[in-house]
C-alpha cells in the first residue's frame, strides 16, 4: 500500500518548499533593513546640512563685524544635492530655493504658487528650520526634502520588498504549469495501460468461455432421466449458466474500455435490484465474501429513477461498490442500503454500507489505482468505477462520508 508513503514524500516536498520561502523571505528582508538603515543615515546628514545651511545664514544676519564666509558658502552649502526652499516667516514670499526643478515656461505668480505648494509637501516630510535674528525675531524658514538618492534608494526598497512575492509568484505558476503537464501525460498513460488491460482481460476471458459453454451442453444431454438428483442437477446448471453469463458481461465490459459506450434512458431502480438479487443468491455461501456472513439489503427511492446510462458498465460500478461493502462489513450481520432520489436535473445515488469504515487519512486514497487495503486484487475497482461515472456518464462518484466502525457512504451523481 502506497498511500502513507506518497503522502510523507508530499509532506517532505512541503516542508523544503516552505524553508525555501522563508530562506528567501529572510535574505531579501535582511537587505531592505540594511537598506533602510542607509537612508536613515543620509536622512539624518540632510538634516544637519539643513540646519548648518540655515546656522550660517542666521550667524551672517547676527554678526555686527564682517566674516568670511566664502569658504563655508563655496564648498559646503553648494554642495547641497537635495530640494530646498527659503520662505519668509510668514510662508508666503519665496526668498530663494535650491535642486527644485521647475517648468521654465511658467509666470512668476504660477511659479511662486508651485514653489508655496511644494513647500507643504516638505514640511510633511520634515519640520521647517528657523532663521533667528537676536534670538527673537524669526527672519526665514528653511524647508528641505529628500534627494534624488534617497528616493531612489526608497524605490528599490519597495521593489527588493515585493521581489520575494514575484519570485514566489513565478515559481508557484511553474510549479502549477508543470504538475498539470505531467499530470496530463500521466492520465494520458493510465489511459493506454487502462485500455490495455482491459483489451488483454477480455480476450483471456474469451477462450475458457468458449470451452465452459461446451462442457455445459455435454452435461445437459447427459442428463436424460427424471430423477431427483436430475432436477438438481439442472438447477446446478442453471445458477452455472447465470455465472457463465456474468463472465460474459465481465469480457464485453472489459472490451468497452476506451472505446464511446452507447447511452440509452434505463430504470436504475431496476439495475441495482438485479445486481441485489444476484449477490443475495450468493453471498451466504461463497467463501468470497466469507460463509455464513448475513448482509441485508435496503431499496428506497424518491421521485424519477430513470437516467441515460450503458447498463453494463454502470452495472459493472455496482457490482464493485457492493463487494467492497460486503468486504467491509466484518461482522457477521450487516447491511446495504441504496437511496436514490431523482429530480429535472439529476439522478443521485447513496450507497451506504455498516461496515468498518475508511481511517480519515486515507479517504483521498480510495480512488487512486493500486490502492488497497485488502490481501486479494489490484485495488482497480473504485479507480475504474469513478473512470465509467465521470467520464463515460459525465456524472461524479465521490466518497461522502465514513466513520470508523459505522460504515461508509458513496454517491454517484448521474445528469439526466
Amino acid at each position: 500500500m502506497r498511500g502513507p508513503r506518497s503522502a510523507n514524500i508530499k509532506f517532505s516536498l512541503l516542508v523544503v518548499a516552505f524553508l525555501i520561502v522563508l530562506g528567501i523571505l529572510y535574505y531579501s528582508q535582511s537587505i531592505v533593513t540594511a537598506l533602510q538603515k542607509i537612508v536613515h543615515q543620509l536622512l539624518r546628514d540632510e538634516q544637519k546640512v539643513a540646519t548648518l545651511y540655515a546656522q550660517t545664514i542666521e550667524h551672517v544676519a547676527n554678526s555686527e563685524t564682517p566674516t568670511d564666509f566664502e569658504f563655508l558658502f563655496d564648498k559646503i552649502i553648494s554642495a547641497i544635492d537635495f530640494p530646498l526652499i527659503e520662505t519668509d516667516a510668514s510662508e508666503t514670499v519665496i526668498k530663494s530655493y535650491r535642486n527644485v526643478e521647475i517648468d521654465s515656461s511658467l509666470s512668476d505668480s504660477a511659479r511662486a504658487l508651485y514653489l508655496l505648494q511644494l513647500v507643504k509637501k516638505m514640511d510633511e516630510q520634515n519640520p521647517p528650520i528657523k532663521i533667528v535674528y537676536q534670538k527673537t525675531i524669526v527672519l526665514s524658514e528653511i524647508h528641505y526634502s529628500e534627494s534624488n538618492t534617497i528616493i531612489s534608494i526608497r524605490k528599490m526598497i519597495v521593489q527588493l520588498q515585493q521581489l520575494p512575492y514575484v519570485e514566489i509568484s513565478l515559481g508557484a505558476m511553474f510549479v502549477l504549469l508543470a504538475y498539470f503537464g505531467f499530470s496530463y501525460l500521466k492520465r494520458n498513460e493510465q489511459s493506454s495501460i487502462w485500455v490495455g488491460m482491459s483489451k488483454e482481460t477480455a480476450h483471456q476471458l474469451g477462450t475458457p468461455l468458449s470451452s465452459m459453454m461446451g462442457w455445459l451442453e455435454i452435461i445437459k444431454s447427459q442428463l436424460q432421466h427424471e430423477t431427483d438428483e436430475r432436477v438438481h442437477a439442472l438447477e446446478t446448471i442453471s445458477e452455472m449458466e447465470n455465472d457463465m453469463q456474468r463472465l460474459n458481461k465481465v469480457a464485453e465490459r472489459f472490451s468497452k474500455i476506451g472505446s464511446k459506450p452507447s447511452l440509452k434512458e434505463e430504470n436504475i431502480l431496476e439495475i441495482i435490484q438485479t445486481i441485489v438479487e444476484y449477490f443475495q443468491k450468493r453471498i451466504n455461501t461463497s467463501t468470497r465474501f466469507g460463509a455464513g456472513k448475513q448482509v441485508a439489503f435496503h431499496l428506497h427511492h424518491r421521485g424519477e429513477t430513470l437516467a441515460r446510462v450503458n447498463r453494463e458498465l454502470l452495472e459493472w460500478v455496482f457490482e464493485n461498490l457492493v463487494k467492497n461493502a460486503i468486504d467491509a462489513i466484518e461482522m457477521k450481520n450487516g447491511s446495504i442500503t441504496f437511496l436514490l432520489e431523482g429530480n429535472k436535473k439529476e439522478l443521485r445515488i447513496d450507497v451506504t454500507d455498516t461496515g468498518k469504515g475508511i481511517v480519515a487519512q486515507h479517504r483521498k486514497e480510495v480512488f487512486r489505482p493500486g490502492y488497497s487495503t485488502k490481501e486479494r486484487g489490484w485495488g482497480l475497482g473504485l479507480t475504474l468505477s469513478k473512470r465509467i461515472i465521470e467520464m463515460y456518464h459525465k456524472g461524479k462518484l465521490e466518497l461522502v462520508e465514513s466513520k470508523a466502525g459505522k460504515g461508509t457512504t458513496f454517491r454517484i451523481q448521474l445528469p439526466k
